[in-house]
C-alpha cells in the first residue's frame, strides 16, 4: 500500500521534486509542534499543483505493480523492511544535512506517536499488502486498497462527526463492490489468506491515518516521515524474522527485477511521491489531493494488464467500477464540514461558550474595573 503516510499521516516523506517557490511548510518546517500547516489555497491551481497529482497518481499507482515484482523472488516483509529502514535513513540523512541536528529533535511523546502511526501505516498496512500480493494480482490489490476512504468515514463517525448521506452512500457502495471482488476468493480461483491480508491491511491504515491527526506528531513533516518508516521497516523486519523468511534466503537468488522493483519503492514509492503527496496537502485543496485514491487503483490495473498480462474478469471490472464510483461519492460528500454527533458531551460547547465570555469580558472596557477590583 502506498499513500500518507506513507504516508501518512501524512505518513511518511521524502526526496524533493518540491517547486523551487514551495511553502516554508513544505521543507519542513512545520509552523507549531503539532505538525497541522495552515489550510491550503482555494485561488488558481498552478502547474505545480498538477505536476505533483500526477506524480501521486502515477508513481502510487505503479507501486502496486512493483510489489508484485520485487516478491516474485523477495521475502514478502523482508522486502517490505528493506524499502522503509532505506528510506528512513535517506530521510533521516536528508533532514540532518538540511536542518541539523535540531531538525530530527523530537520529545518522548512525538517519537512514540510517530512509531506507533509508522507500524499501523507500513507494517500492518502496508507489509499485509506485501503478503496479501504473494498470491493476489496486484490490480485487483489496487481495486481492494481503494476501500480505505471509506473506512475513514466509519473512523470518522465513530470519533463524533456525523458523515452526511452522500459519505454513507459512498461506504455502502463500496463494501458492495468489495464484496464482488472477493468473489473470486470464495469461489476458490484467488487465495482466500491474500485476499483477507489486505482487506486487513486496509484497516490498518485507515486506523493509522485517523490516529495520525489525533495524537501529537513531530513538527517537521519529513522528520516525523523518516521516524514512521523506521519504526514501520523495524516492524517488518520483525515479523519477517519470526516467520523465517530469512532461511534460506541468499542475495544472488533474487532476481535482477526485482532489485529495480526495490529501488523504485524506495526512490520513487517511498521518497518522490510522497513528497509531492506532503506538499500537495498545503497546496492545494484537501478534496482534489484526496482523488489518488481512486485514480491509483486505474493505473494498477492497467499496468498489471500491460505488464504483468494479468486478467481483466467481469468481477473485477464490476466490483472495481463499484468501489471506485463509493469512493468519488465519499469524496465529493467530504467538501464541507460533518454535522457534529448528538452523542458528542455538551461540555465542550459549555467550556467554548464560557471562554468566549471570558474573551468578551477583556474587550469590553465597561467591565475593566469589575475586573480590576476583583483582582484587588
Amino acid at each position: 500500500m502506498t499513500a500518507p503516510a506513507e504516508p501518512g499521516s501524512a505518513g511518511s516523506a521524502t526526496a524533493r521534486p518540491v517547486p523551487a517557490d514551495a511553502p516554508a511548510a513544505v521543507l519542513g518546517e512545520s509552523p507549531d509542534s503539532t505538525g497541522k500547516a495552515d489550510g491550503a489555497p482555494t485561488g488558481r491551481l498552478g502547474a505545480g499543483v498538477w505536476t505533483a497529482l500526477v506524480v501521486v497518481y502515477v508513481v502510487w499507482g505503479s507501486t502496486y505493480l512493483a510489489i508484485r515484482i520485487a516478491v516474485e523472488t523477495m521475502p514478502s516483509f523482508l522486502s517490505a523492511a528493506a524499502r522503509f529502514l532505506t528510506a528512513g535513513l535517506l530521510l533521516a540523512g536528508f533532514v540532518a544535512v538540511r536542518h541539523g541536528a535540531a531538525g530530527l529533535r523530537v520529545d518522548l511523546r512525538q517519537l512514540g506517536s510517530a512509531a506507533l502511526v509508522g507500524l499501523l501505516l507500513l507494517t500492518g498496512g502496508n507489509g499485509l499488502v506485501v503478503l496479501g500480493e504473494t498470491s493476489v494480482p496486484s490490480g485487483l490489490a489496487a481495486l481492494l486498497v481503494a476501500a480505505v476512504p471509506l473506512w475513514m468515514v466509519l473512523l470518522t463517525a465513530a470519533g463524533g462527526e456525523r458523515p452526511k448521506r452522500a459519505e454513507l452512500a459512498g461506504v455502502l457502495l463500496g463494501l458492495v463492490g468489495l464484496a464482488v471482488l472477493s468473489a473470486p476468493a470464495v469461489g476458490g480461483s484467488i487465495a482466500p489468506a491474500g485476499v483477507v491480508a489486505i482487506i486487513c491491511a486496509t484497516l490498518t491504515w485507515a486506523f493509522g491515518s485517523f490516529a495520525s491527526k489525533r495524537i501529537r506528531m513531530p513538527g517537521n513533516v519529513f522528520a516525523s516521515s523518516a521516524y514512521q518508516m523506521l519504526a514501520g521497516g523495524l516492524g517488518n523486519l520483525l515479523i519477517g524474522l519470526a516467520r523465517g523468511e530469512e532461511r534460506g534466503l541468499r542475495p544472488g537468488d533474487v532476481s535482477t527485477r526485482s532489485w529495480l522493483a526495490l529501488a523504485f519503492l524506495v526512490v520513487f514509492g517511498s521518497l518522490v511521491a510522497f513528497t509531492a503527496y506532503a506538499w500537495l496537502l498545503r497546496a492545494a485543496p484537501l478534496t482534489l489531493v484526496a482523488t489518488y485514491a481512486y485514480v491509483n487503483p486505474v493505473v494498477a490495473v492497467l499496468l498489471g494488464w500491460l505488464v504483468l498480462a494479468e486478467p481483466l474478469t467481469g468481477p473485477t471490472l464490476l466490483g472495481g467500477a463499484v468501489v471506485v464510483a463509493g469512493v468519488c461519492l465519499v469524496v465529493s460528500g467530504s467538501r464541507g464540514p460533518g454535522r457534529p454527533s448528538a452523542r458528542r458531551p455538551a461540555r465542550k460547547a459549555v467550556r467554548d461558550s464560557t471562554r468566549d465570555s471570558a474573551r468578551d469580558s477583556t474587550q469590553d472596557p465597561a467591565r475593566e474595573p469589575v475586573q480590576d477590583s476583583a483582582r484587588g
